[in-house]
């Protein structure tokens, strides 16, 4: 399996979190197949001139997440389709919702009115039009 990932050392994205986007990406592609071997830690080091201890951490990451299975002694595999598949759905879909929390933070809305764009989100384009109006609902400063 050749490691072809593109990290750049300019992104605002830590390194070992872009390893573990690019893995995830080319596993969930198909590229990375269930039970094919990854680059030991070392090649994916070298190959990507980052650190070892970066690439370890991203494996690790990627192992709590289900994505790989590390065995001793033979290194680390893609893990069965069917529970990294689903982990690596839940892992973005979490991604997402952090992010979308963020963003509704950052505008000062509140739960109602996140409900309520969630709400029209649901129902489908033809009730897209208030999601670029200002909130119903401010939050005020405490």
């Amino acid at each position: 399996m050749r490691a072809d990932l593109l990290l750049s050392p300019y992104s605002s994205t830590p390194m070992y979190a872009q390893i573990v986007e690019q893995v995830v990406a080319k596993v969930m592609a198909g590229e990375w197949k269930a039970g094919e071997p990854l680059p030991s830690i070392r090649e994916l080091a070298a190959g990507s001139q980052v650190s070892v201890i970066t690439v370890k951490r991203a494996y690790l990451e990627l192992e709590r997440a289900g994505v790989i299975v590390t065995r001793q002694g033979k290194g680390s595999f893609v893990a069965d389709a069917l529970d990294a598949t689903r982990a690596l759905a839940f892992a973005e879909f979490q991604t997402h919702l952090k992010g979308l929390l963020d963003a509704a933070g950052k505008l000062g809305l509140d739960r109602q009115d996140l409900v309520d764009r969630i709400d029209q989100a649901l129902a489908g384009p033809q009730d897209a039009s208030p999601s670029t109006t200002e909130p119903t609902h401010r939050r005020t400063p405490a």
